[in-house]
């Protein structure tokens, strides 16, 4: 079967970078050959204090603390702290398709030497149907060299919008804390050259380190909800995108949408230590436990078919819901209100 993407100019496509190290100079020379021909929406961390290093030669934008305070207000700017400031950065683009590689990233390469285009693969995820209401054995039949297998349903055949493409990366693999102080050594040295749909009303823990969505019609679903300003439990860094990663998952799913896993890949620094992520993240760790089962069995109202209306349905079910398990969720639910609130004022809003 021959694939169906379609043309995808480069103006449509936003590279989004959060920035938490002041010199890009490394990171944007080894991306120079893959993003040279887009617009880069480069998102300073707010703790920063050294001024941002960035070479020659990219049309970029850079959005730093006093920008997030223009925008949303001072008081709201600390939802943008660390890697979370990627967020501003969907916020403020205006293009239909958004790549996100962190700034610890490097590109692989391939046999000969040459650099595996994350964007073209990512823009080939998200143009191309999504199959997640029957499992494909081959994974992706729309792939050039694959097809349906025998028994796979004619009428699902056409498959549906792919909303989100979730990349993978070599070295240190997304393990929690425990596993990385069970299995320090572990590294992950494999490319497995396969994407597939994940399947509907299933969830996945999503990574924001390499992904690349529609923002047309998930934008306002992917959001910074557990970031919340003086916060002592709990430190988010590693559970952020995880929540996130549910709710857009909950979403594709009642929208009609699919999510893909796969390629790309892109090579990761090492960074941090088991231990440290350990206090970090394991009160939220803990409470995925109450979060899982609650996002299987949500299910929301036919009625709703724009995605920051799901967002506001989202959060009134898990106010209503987790909010009795532990107050962090009622605030989180608060901030996926706000968030909406804010993506319709500064004229993200779905028309």
């Amino acid at each position: 079967m021959s694939s169906t993407n379609f043309t995808v100019m480069d103006d449509e496509i936003d590279i989004v970078i959060a920035a938490l190290h002041p010199d890009l100079t490394p990171f944007l020379n080894a991306w120079r050959p893959i993003f040279s021909p887009y617009h880069l929406t480069i998102v300073k961390d707010l703790d920063m204090k050294e001024e941002l290093i960035i070479p020659d030669g990219f049309n970029v934008d850079i959005f730093t603390k006093s920008d997030m305070d223009r925008v949303v207000g001072s008081s709201s700017a600390i939802l943008f702290s660390g890697y979370s400031c990627r967020y501003f950065g969907f916020l403020v683009s205006r293009k239909k398709y958004i790549v996100s590689v962190d700034d610890d990233c490097i590109p692989v390469k391939n046999d000969d030497g040459s650099v595996v285009d994350v964007v073209a693969q990512h823009i080939a995820n998200l143009t191309s149907p999504a199959t997640p209401f029957f499992f494909n054995t081959l994974y992706d039949p729309y792939r050039k060299g694959a097809d349906f297998v025998r028994g796979y349903p004619f009428s699902l055949r056409t498959g549906v919008t792919c909303a989100l493409s979730c990349g993978l990366w070599l070295n240190l693999a997304d393990y929690d804390a425990p596993t990385q102080a069970l299995k320090p050594e572990l590294r992950n040295s494999r490319i497995v050259d396969a994407v597939l749909t994940v399947p509907a009303r299933t969830l996945m823990p999503l990574s924001g380190i390499n992904i690349a969505f529609d923002r047309e019609l998930v934008g306002p679903a992917l959001f910074p909800a557990l970031r919340l300003a003086g916060e002592g439990k709990f430190r988010w860094e590693t559970m952020e995108d995880i929540w996130s990663g549910m709710c857009v998952k909950v979403i594709c799913d009642h929208l009609g949408y699919g999510v893909k896993s796969g390629l790309p890949y892109v090579e990761r620094a090492e960074r941090g230590n088991a231990a440290d992520s350990l206090r970090k993240e394991w009160e939220g760790v803990k409470l995925m436990e109450e979060v899982v089962p609650f996002f299987q069995k949500l299910k929301l109202k036919r009625a709703t078919v724009k995605a920051e209306d799901c967002v506001i349905e989202v959060a009134k079910e898990v106010k209503d819901q987790l909010g009795k398990v532990d107050p962090v969720f009622g605030r989180a639910a608060e901030a996926m209100v706000d968030w909406v609130r804010l993506w319709k004022a500064v004229g993200s809003g779905s028309s």
